[in-house]
């Protein structure tokens, strides 16, 4: 596919010889790339799925429960010290996806895992985070990589 002219009016001049479409852009100016779509590696020598290879989901929490920030989270529940139930908004394809979790905290003796108590759900995983004291921990990352639904 070769992009030749774009102009005010709209894209001008796309020759496809396969007659594929990976890419397309409505009337509001929204771009969809197709899960087909594939970009080389960097070094050249594999290609890689765009779509299989980006994060669905992120969350980082604040003082327990509370997220700072987030990205296809629609809420964290505060469980019991140190275990947050972390509900997906858009759900997964199914339970077996992966999480990777990391902590911000000061001092020793402190760890983040994926928390056993609720088994992850197409729609929902647990952390579950350990400290020195059994005060609230202070920053809990989670990012959720697999299929969506």
């Amino acid at each position: 596919m070769a992009l030749t002219k774009v102009k005010g009016s709209g894209v001008e001049g796309i020759t496809n010889l396969s007659n594929a479409t990976f890419l397309s852009v409505n009337a509001s100016e929204v771009a969809t790339l197709l899960t087909s779509a594939v970009i080389n590696s960097e070094g050249g020598a594999v290609t890689h799925n765009i779509a299989q290879g980006l994060a669905k989901a992120w969350v980082k929490t604040v003082e327990g429960a509370s997220p700072a920030d987030s990205f296809n989270i629609s809420g964290v529940t505060d469980s019991s010290t140190g275990v947050y139930l972390i509900a997906i908004n858009n759900d997964m394809s199914n339970a077996h996806y992966s999480v990777v979790v990391s902590k911000l905290a000061a001092g020793s003796a402190r760890d983040v895992n994926i928390g056993t108590d609720n088994v992850p759900t197409a729609s929902a995983f647990e952390i579950f985070s350990t400290a020195a004291s059994s005060t609230e921990d202070q920053t809990c990352y989670a990012t959720v990589l697999g299929d969506l639904a």
